[in-house]
């Protein structure tokens, strides 16, 4: 419960924050309409032409459209700003004040950041999603829900992981404006399910910049066509991969002089 009250604070003074240049906070809203309508126009664009992509019905391209958007709002709500700052106190001397707070550091710089009007892009997924989940009808039964929230609770943890890993190399590189860049980057092709891409891409795509969980894993899940031992794979790599992440952040924490270095 502290640690919900820790994040509970960090969203309002984010807030606060965002919601005090409102002009700013409309363009963005219009801004995330037009992605979404880019989207949806390019897989009506495909289906005019195919009546599947890569297996893949086009209610179930819906679905994997709106976890899309629903996972990319969650990121950027709080994952990419929180690691941003992250990289910049580390290059600043600033992480000094949140190391001497009595908290555990890397909850207090895991929510630091809140972009409030990325929350539009969740309510956007949410939307798209019920669309497409009624679309798909009768064949999302209770164990595909539940598989669903297996995948996509795990896909969020690996992309935390992912992001504080490459956060944390900034008690190292100092840097990473250009090294943040890449999931932001690559994960645009999560828009896609991961099988229409070359093999090595798909690799890629899923074990070294994680996008395949994010996404295709998820809404793989909801079509039924996630299997049992997949999913307990991919959880037991979340579990595994926070493992590593925690690891790494107490590494680079003994690496770190602080502001008067």
């Amino acid at each position: 419960m502290r640690y919900l009250r820790l994040l509970r604070i960090f969203f309002r003074m984010g807030a606060m924050a965002e919601l005090a240049y409102r002009a700013d906070f409309a363009v963005h809203v219009l801004q995330s309409l037009v992605e979404l309508g880019t989207a949806l126009a390019g897989l009506a664009v495909v289906f005019a032409h195919t009546a599947t992509l890569g297996g893949w019905s086009p209610d179930e391209l819906i679905a994997l459209v709106g976890v899309f958007f629903l996972v990319g709002g969650a990121i950027g709500v709080v994952i990419e700003p929180s690691m941003e700052r992250l990289a910049e106190s580390v290059r600043d001397g600033t992480l000094d004040f949140t190391l001497m707070k009595p908290e555990d550091a890397q909850l207090l710089v895991s929510a630091q950041g809140v972009v409030v009007w990325k929350l539009t892009d969740v309510l956007l997924g949410l939307v798209v999603l019920a669309v497409g989940l009624a679309r798909m009808g009768t064949r999302v039964g209770a164990g595909e829900a539940a598989a669903f929230i297996g995948a996509f609770a795990a896909g969020a943890l690996i992309v935390y992981s992912f992001w504080l890993i490459l956060a944390t190399t900034a008690f190292w590189l100092v840097r990473l404006e250009n090294i943040l860049v890449i999931f932001q980057s690559v994960y645009e092709a999560g828009r896609w399910p991961v099988s229409i891409y070359p093999g090595w891409m798909r690799f890629a795509l899923t074990f070294i910049v994680p996008v395949a969980f994010a996404t295709t894993i998820p809404a793989q899940a909801l079509a039924g066509r996630l299997s049992w031992w997949a999913l307990g794979g991919t959880i037991l790599f979340a579990v595994a991969l926070a493992a590593v992440a925690r690891w790494f952040w107490n590494r680079g924490l003994r690496r770190y002089s602080g502001a008067s270095a």
